[in-house]
């Protein structure tokens, strides 16, 4: 199922505006590249407010890489010739791509799978979208095999052209509304119930929507009607359509749910699989029990954002044994002993967690982490800990010693996590607040009169690293496995905003053939010596975010860019000492990037940034601001 060219199909701008100029330069592209061994089976809008399409290209060991192309009116006809009968997915959200050219294209995609029209609205404001029946016998003829499409953030989708563009996809599995304008309750046109009449030319209502459903029954298995006003009653409706199945059903940010719709979902829809009630701040424990205890086959839930959720119900969801995957970041309440008390039931079953996410859950402390490290350990592949500020270098040595598998691992803004952490090194002491505050309160001494009851906190500027000795460095050398060398299969790691981290571990640690995506912004104690260390020994880096690190400067992207071939997506943003040197040595040895952020380099010149802009090929985004 895969189209085969011979070289790069189109690395330049088309340069056409208008919707009826002639796009010549594309089918040259195309003729030159078409006996070539690469596959083209993705297409995607080149970004808000373009008429284009980008695609992306390579073999399935290759990491694929993208060109734009502008597709006209005049050419979609031969685009699609081309193209559509071995193109899987079509996406073109926020595009103003025609009427006219999308109906031109859409009759030659005949084994597309997916589609992606999110936030076109130009398409639908007429109302005339698919209204002749010619066209609607043509796309239904391609579309016949879409399994997927995605229709999120259209303010103008009605009944009518839900219904006609709809009609023209019989087996569907998975539809987003995500963001949709959608009557649940009342249409204010009419002055009554929605759908009580007719099909509404200016809404999308409940109605219709359960109409689909009900037709779709046997295919549609993925729902999401995130960031809509769907109302409790409607999610209890929608959840009683005899004979619909649901596997997954995303309601995030529908903020008018309750404890009582989550209720009457689980009943009615007892196989749900993935379920996302993220940002439902009306939520409470009652929900977290009631998808427990009646989704038995749960292996995805997100409650990220319920901050009325707390320790009560978590305990209890580790009791689904399919559970592999848990956020709960930013719920304000979960340190995670219920969660450790869940893990510690012994003889009874539970859940092999894969990824658990509590990022911004501030209560959870080194206790928390040291028990799920070793409960989780043989099955764990991603761990969000961002912005869990209490958390310590016992922790960072326990996710070494006990999370070998890890994939992910985000620990931004994990302040108290130091180099002794990384390189193993840490002792199990108790920090300096909790040795001064003893069970009863703080000591008093003989200038407490003149001191107050309290020292004051220090500030942010006048902590430093600790200083990383030499008999730490022997010890982590003689014990290699117990630093976090030991994660030998990241593929991304995240440490910003971690200031008490610098050379010491960063030169010695972060040695991973496999990653893939670095985050080392604002660490303000790294120099040249860390950039030139991963450089060397991260050779599959494809992101590399450095914002906020003033000790990097041209010197170390000199030595460091000979490497980074893969680099896709730089992130310089306020190193002061960054050049035009730098720019011009990327351009010299990371032809890839399609992202690069030099912002608030003052170093940096407007001229030169014009200048690298036009020689980078695949570059789709540039900021740079002084």
């Amino acid at each position: 199922m895969k189209l085969a060219c011979n070289k790069w199909m189109c690395n330049r701008w088309c340069t056409s505006r208008k919707d009826s100029e002639p796009m010549g330069i594309l089918n040259d592209c195309w003729n030159s590249g078409r006996q070539t061994h690469r596959s083209i089976t993705q297409w995607e809008t080149a970004g808000s407010g373009q008429a284009g399409v980008r695609y992306h290209r390579g073999g399935s060991q290759a990491a694929r890489t993208q060109g734009w192309l502008h597709v006209l009116r005049g050419s979609c006809a031969q685009v699609g010739a081309c193209l559509g009968p071995k193109l899987e997915s079509l996406a073109l959200p926020g595009s103003s791509i025609a009427e006219a050219s999308l109906l031109a294209l859409l009759p030659c995609l005949t084994s597309l799978r997916r589609l992606d029209l999110g936030g076109l609205d130009s398409l639908f404001m007429s109302g005339a979208f698919l209204s002749r029946e010619e066209h609607r016998r043509q796309v239904r003829l391609a579309l016949s095999g879409l399994e997927e499409l995605d229709l999120s953030d259209l303010r103008y989708l009605s009944d009518l052209t839900f219904n006609r563009l709809t009609g023209c996809t019989p087996r569907l599995r998975r539809l987003s509304l995500a963001g949709c304008h959608i009557a649940f309750e009342f249409d204010p046109y009419r002055g009554c119930p929605v759908g009580a009449v007719e099909d509404s030319s200016a809404l999308l209502s409940l109605r219709n929507l359960r109409r689909l459903l009900t037709e779709l029954k046997l295919t549609l298995v993925a729902l999401d009607l995130s960031r809509t006003s769907i109302s409790p009653e409607s999610l209890r409706s929608i959840a009683q359509v005899q004979g619909l199945v649901l596997e997954e059903l995303c309601l995030h940010g529908c903020k008018e749910l309750t404890d009582y719709s989550v209720e009457a979902l689980v009943k009615h829809q007892p196989a749900l699989q993935r379920l996302d009630i993220s940002a439902c701040t009306e939520l409470t424990n009652r929900s977290v029990e009631a998808a427990a205890h009646g989704l038995k086959r749960l292996t995805h839930l997100s409650l990220s954002g319920d901050w009325r959720i707390t320790e009560k119900g978590v305990a209890e969801l580790l009791s689904v044994t399919t559970l592999k995957s848990l956020n709960l970041s930013e719920c304000l309440h979960i340190s995670g002993t219920e969660m450790i008390k869940g893990l510690n039931c012994s003889g009874a079953a539970r859940a092999q967690l894969e990824s658990l996410n509590l990022k911004s859950c501030i209560y959870v402390r080194d206790f928390a982490v040291l028990s799920f490290t070793r409960h989780l350990g043989e099955t764990l592949r991603e761990l969000d800990l961002t912005s869990c500020a209490n958390l310590t270098d016992l922790s960072a040595c326990s996710i070494a010693a006990h999370l070998r598998k890890l994939v992910v691992l985000r620990l931004a803004r994990c302040k108290e996590i130091t180099d002794c952490g990384l390189l193993g090194v840490a002792e199990a002491t108790r920090n300096n607040a909790e040795q001064e505050m003893g069970d009863e309160g703080p000591r008093f001494t003989g200038t407490f009169g003149i001191m107050g009851f309290f020292k004051p906190p220090r500030l942010p500027f006048e902590e430093r690293p600790k200083v990383v000795t030499q008999n730490d460095l022997d010890q982590f050398r003689n014990h290699p496995g117990a630093s976090f060398l030991a994660l030998s299969r990241l593929e991304e790691l995240d440490l910003s905003a971690c200031p008490k981290l610098t050379d010491s571990s960063i030169t010695q640690v972060v040695r991973y053939p496999d990653l893939r995506s670095l985050s080392l912004t604002a660490l303000t104690e790294i120099t040249d010596a860390s950039l030139v260390s991963v450089a060397r020994h991260c050779r599959s880096l494809t992101s590399l975010a450095l914002s906020y690190c003033p000790g990097v400067s041209d010197r170390g992207v000199a030595q460091a860019a000979p490497h980074l071939h893969r680099l896709q997506h730089l992130y310089l943003s306020c190193c002061d000492n960054v050049t035009d040197r730098s720019l011009f040595l990327l351009l010299q040895h990371c032809g890839r990037l399609r992202t690069l952020d030099v912002s608030r380099c003052r170093s940096i010149a407007s001229t030169t940034v014009d200048f690298l802009q036009s020689q980078l090929p695949f570059l789709e985004s540039l900021h740079y601001s002084v």
